[in-house]
């Protein structure tokens, strides 16, 4: 199996898609001469062209509005947000129109679009260029929403995207685009909407999801060096969640941390924390603690590290549902 980073292994299932498919086009600021800022699209313009690898004006509303229509009319767009804090000027074209179109049509109309944003922190930049915005996203019914943590899942994930029917959010951790891993192409890919347990344990359960998944693990060896053995879940889908998998998990363990980037204040911790209260409440040893971000706008870089989660807090959340 060849090894990949996580931004080669887009890169090689959008030239799949491309290949595969003569309805799918990509579009966005910067993706064909520059490959994009972090060259995930690197080639494909000079392999497929300019009217399959498309340059557009610097306008997200534009660019998603344009991809609805392209969509309507039987393509299969592929659009890059270039920085995750810059979606927000295409934000009411996602969730007023494209979110939308198949249920106020009544099933008639179906806008395939794919999405795909890179966001997260970690990489030494300003706000806009480090947010995690998802959870404003998953409260829109409608729209689909994954994120890969791994190179795996990332080549086979944007593959699954662009063909499912419904509008689909890519979240790319963008701290992680150089993360190395192998990559099968051939095998056959599992859903992309389910959870998949990386680590088996029976203390506890950390929940996961993109950027966390690394720290995660990390966290889980080094609790198993004080005896604690700590099953970890990496999300990949942030709606639909797969509430059964983590259930399941809580049913064993009996603890759940759950950890995200984002700001844990209206996150989708708190989601999952309601509904695995409701669903396996008296098998629960401690309370749900949920790590994440704080509630205010991202930080400047040079103190990022004390507001993204690392191992010792979720370390710390692990000691809290131990304690009671």
């Amino acid at each position: 199996m060849p090894t990949m980073t996580i931004a080669k292994a887009l890169n090689e299932g959008l030239r799949a898609v491309l290949d595969n498919d003569p309805t799918t086009l990509l579009m966005g600021e910067d993706i064909g001469e520059l490959g994009g800022v972090y060259r995930v699209t690197e080639g494909l313009k000079k392999d497929f062209g300019a009217l399959r690898v498309v340059d557009t004006p610097l306008g997200e509303s534009g660019i998603i509005g344009t991809a609805i229509g392209l969509a309507l009319r039987g393509y299969r767009p592929v659009c890059e947000i270039q920085f995750d804090g810059f979606v927000f000027p295409g934000f009411n074209q996602i969730t007023t129109q494209l979110a939308k179109l198949h249920t106020r049509s009544d099933g008639m109309l179906s806008a395939p679009v794919v999405i795909r944003i890179p966001y997260g922190g970690g990489i030494g930049s300003i706000e806009h260029h480090s947010e995690s915005p998802e959870a404003l996203f998953a409260h829109t019914a409608g729209l689909r929403i994954i994120t890969p943590s791994n190179p795996q899942d990332a080549y086979w994930m944007i593959q699954q995207a662009v063909t499912c029917q419904d509008p689909v959010i890519v979240f790319e951790p963008k701290r992680r685009y150089w993360l190395k891993g192998d990559v099968d192409t051939s095998a056959p890919a599992s859903d992309p909407f389910s959870a998949h347990t990386l680590r088996a344990g029976t203390d506890a359960t950390v929940v996961a999801y993109g950027p966390l998944v690394p720290v995660a693990l990390a966290a889980a060896n080094a609790a198993e060096a004080d005896g604690r053995s700590i099953e970890v879940i990496d999300l990949r889908s942030v709606s639909p969640i797969d509430f059964d998998t983590v259930t399941a998990s809580v049913l064993r363990t009996g603890r759940l941390v759950v950890a995200h980037e984002a700001p844990t204040f209206g996150g989708i911790g708190g989601e999952i924390a309601a509904r695995v209260s409701e669903r396996a409440f008296l098998s629960l040893e401690a309370p749900v603690i949920r790590v994440g971000g704080f509630h205010m706008p991202y930080p400047v870089a040079r103190v990022e590290e004390h507001y993204l989660p690392d191992i010792d807090r979720i370390l710390e959340a692990l000691d809290r549902a131990f304690a009671y």
